[in-house]
């Protein structure tokens, strides 16, 4: 009986520690925000003195006809190559990973000109 007693306790406990890790997700969940990047020339400036969180939303605006993003890699930053993943939709939501992400604009020389940001995530 003491055998049947223990293992329910211990079921507890492990429900109740899932309960709890379900709890602190939910929170990380709820805390993402969600950032409207003026996705322009000179975009670099758009994300100084902001703070990031992996999780975080991007939301890129801007007219799909002449713009575009592209999440590219250092080198395709520095380099303005069109390395990574593109899109074009002129309303792009992206989740951010944590540490660095770099996105260009691949048209018409837009990125040589300063449409191209950087930013970081904790």
């Amino acid at each position: 009986m003491a055998q049947g007693r223990g293992s329910a306790a211990r079921g507890l406990a492990l429900g109740g520690l899932l309960a709890v890790c379900l709890l602190l997700g939910a929170a990380h969940i709820a805390a993402a925000a969600t950032h409207s990047v003026d996705w322009s020339f000179n975009a670099d400036g758009w994300s100084q003195g902001k703070i990031f969180r992996a999780g975080d939303v991007l939301v890129f605006n801007y007219n799909p006809s002449v713009h575009n993003v592209v999440a590219v890699d250092a080198g395709g930053y520095y380099g303005c190559r069109p390395s990574g993943t593109s899109y074009s939709s002129g309303s792009d939501r992206i989740t951010l990973g944590p540490g660095t992400s770099y996105f260009i604009c691949s048209l018409n020389g837009h990125c040589g000109m300063g449409m191209k940001m950087v930013l970081t995530a904790s």
